[in-house]
């Protein structure tokens, strides 16, 4: 009897800044755990990031700077194919092909577009569609297409990028009820890895990580840099002698998630006893982060040059997903009607 063939697992990454500890921590290694269970797919998704990118060096910069980080930190591409959505042309003709059958209603319910509406309402902007354009009304479909033309199985999200796979199931039926007889589009299904979850990881300013803020820790960040950034984390002003809370602390919540358990045991008996100020936590942190990113700086740094081994890394990916992709399309032109030859 023929073993069971493991499920495809696809997660998809947006460049649309440079990759920060809470990216870490909150996707990239919970993403990274799942390729020891299911066959993993992992894209960079830069024409998603056209939708708010408007400088093409930029876009260029960061698609480069995410693939090289998703390496350094451990993604194997002799094991999982590493591609660039942009390589895959593919993609965007079955795009267009699902846009036809996918309802304006369901987009109108989308909540990145009905997010954006929001805020033109909280701004007193009279039309409600202001600023928003039709690549973002029609994320959700591009997102759908990237999960079902790699005839994927489940989708790594957190619970609030649930309604991604939704959509896709949804989009998904609508075409097998249209068109379903001798080819079905695979309809996927969500999982939530241990991590990827509300429980954010804080930015210098207390608040989520995020680039919105302004309050990230770059992953690769030079040493001095990282210092003064570990350094600027905000602090109450508990004076070094008195007894602190670590629950309340930034700092501590990250020296949680990188220093070994028994250190960080130690590290909150010392705060809670009194006789640790904030400062000492700071150092000790920034020695942590450095000690471990160390020897990933020089491997980041080498794959982000220009001309590196990260083209062909990218362009094998990109042959191995077309490989992937082509079957599925040529089943949907055939179901459809359209037909070449």
């Amino acid at each position: 009897m023929a073993a069971e063939q493991p499920k495809v697992s696809l997660t998809g990454i947006k460049p649309t800044g440079e990759p920060h500890l809470g990216n870490y921590i909150g996707a990239i290694r919970p993403s990274l755990e799942l390729t020891e269970t299911y066959e993993s797919i992992y894209f960079i998704a830069d024409y998603h990031a056209l939708t708010s990118i408007r400088d093409g060096a930029e876009l260029a910069r960061y698609t480069r700077s995410v693939a090289a980080t998703w390496i350094t930190l451990g993604l194997d591409p002799a094991k999982t194919i590493f591609y660039r959505q942009s390589d895959v042309p593919e993609i965007f003709e079955l795009s267009w092909v699902l846009s036809c059958v996918t309802a304006k209603g369901l987009m109108n319910r989308a909540h990145a577009y009905k997010a954006a509406r929001d805020r033109n309402v909280e701004n007193g902007v009279k039309d409600l569609d202001a600023g928003i354009n039709m690549g973002l009304f029609n994320y959700p479909v591009l997102m759908a297409v990237d999960i079902l033309i790699m005839n994927t199985d489940v989708v790594p999200v957190g619970l609030d990028q649930s309604q991604h796979v939704e959509y896709t199931a949804d989009i998904a039926g609508t075409f097998n009820h249209l068109y379903g007889g001798d080819f079905t589009l695979t309809v996927p299904t969500g999982i939530y890895p241990a991590g990827v979850s509300a429980k954010s990881l804080p930015g210098t300013d207390g608040r989520k990580m995020s680039k919105s803020y302004r309050n990230t820790i770059a992953l690769f960040a030079p040493e001095k840099q990282l210092r003064k950034l570990v350094r600027g984390i905000v602090s109450d002003s508990t004076p070094v002698d008195e007894p602190k809370d670590p629950d309340t602390s930034a700092a501590f919540a990250l020296y949680e998630n990188f220093a070994a358990a028994e250190a960080v045991k130690d590290m909150r008996a010392r705060l809670e006893a009194g006789g640790t100020g904030w400062g000492e936590l700071k150092n000790t942190l920034f020695e942590t982060l450095n000690d471990w990113l160390s020897p990933l700086r020089e491997r980041y740094d080498a794959l982000v040059a220009p001309g590196s081994e990260l083209d062909a890394i990218l362009a094998d990916g990109a042959e191995r997903a077309r490989e992937r992709a082509r079957p599925v399309l040529a089943g949907v032109r055939h179901a459809v009607g359209i037909t070449t030859g």
